[in-house]
């Protein structure tokens, strides 16, 4: 069995990260932000991990490094290369 993820892999200024959406509950409570980090660190090995949540309306808050977060506000999202990642056991 296994579970399906949304997510992108962006590299920009020679960094390399992941951004994976989640919901917007992870975001607001700190130990399960780091609990979903931790948990898709063996995806997306060897990268700062960004978590993406979105409230009912529709607004995007991240979650991870400052300076990437600070970055990532300033980009839309639908310019992000998200896919879909079928995760196995």
């Amino acid at each position: 069995m296994g579970y399906q993820i949304e997510g992108a892999i962006v590299k920009d200024q020679g960094i390399t990260f992941a951004i994976v959406i989640v919901k917007d509950e992870t975001i607001q409570n700190t130990s399960k932000s780091k609990e979903a980090m931790d948990a898709y660190r063996h995806i997306f090995p060897d990268m700062p991990i960004i978590l993406l949540g979105r409230d009912s309306q529709g607004k995007s808050t991240y979650c991870g490094p400052k300076d990437m977060v600070n970055f990532l506000a300033n980009v839309d999202p639908n310019r992000i290369p998200w896919r879909r990642y079928i995760i196995t056991d």
